[in-house]
């Protein structure tokens, strides 16, 4: 997801020469501000099972061990 993310940003905030560190600085956090104000989404193509098939060393299926105990 932070691969998303980061392309977006690229896209629509970076694609152009910032001055300063300062100044970009100031544009990221306005952009991550507008994207959190809208509420935006990854809209997967696929779901969970479907990704475990085609990458599952990236999406192992969860191991659970009822011996242990849960976190509280």
């Amino acid at each position: 997801m932070v691969e998303i993310e980061l392309s977006v940003l690229e896209e629509q905030c970076l694609g152009r020469r910032i001055a300063t560190r300062d100044m970009l600085e100031v544009q990221v956090e306005a952009w991550a501000d507008a994207r959190n104000r809208e509420g935006a989404r990854i809209h997967w193509m696929f779901g969970i099972e479907a990704a475990r098939r085609k990458m599952g060393r990236l999406y192992p299926t969860p191991f659970f061990d009822t011996a242990l105990p849960l976190a509280a």
